[in-house]
């Protein structure tokens, strides 16, 4: 049900992330083309991995996109799951927490101490399944994000 993604899945990962963006009420922000993709994803400096979910048949289904963290308090790697998507019509069938839990086994298996993600306040569907996990929200930090003319600015875009 769950295998590492190749670079013939990168189409399929790119529409299913246009999916994502539309699900999550953000299609203009998916702006990432499939050779951006391709290259994140099996460049020469892979910057990020994928795992696709799929039925019996061969059909992808979902996908998680994820990379490294570091936490200088464990002193360890850790992975952040940037996407976590399953199509709307195969929620319920378990493909979620499979790709979860293939995320969840590489951290074990590697000695990395978290597997951390984000998911929006409104998600809650999402949340319920994350906490039914035994994931715990982590309420006290907040999200800042630096994109487009404010990070140009302080970047030395803005002298």
């Amino acid at each position: 049900m769950i295998r590492t993604a190749t670079a013939a899945d990168v189409p399929v990962i790119h529409t299913m992330i246009q999916e994502l963006a539309e699900y999550e009420k953000a299609s203009e922000e998916a702006r990432a083309t499939e050779a951006q993709l391709h290259e994140a994803l099996f460049g020469p400096h892979p910057a990020a991995y994928a795992h696709l979910a799929e039925t019996d048949e061969g059909e992808p289904v979902g996908f998680a996109l994820w990379f490294l963290n570091f936490s200088t308090w464990r002193g360890v790697h850790g992975i952040y799951l940037e996407d976590l998507y399953v199509r709307p019509d195969r929620r319920g069938g378990g493909h979620g927490k499979a790709l979860l839990a293939e995320l969840a086994r590489i951290c074990v298996e590697r000695g990395y101490g978290r597997l951390e993600w984000s998911v929006l306040n409104w998600n809650e569907p999402s949340i319920a399944f994350y906490r039914a996990l035994g994931a715990l929200p982590q309420d006290e930090w907040t999200v800042f994000r630096l994109t487009d003319e404010a990070l140009a600015a302080l970047g030395g875009g803005g002298r």
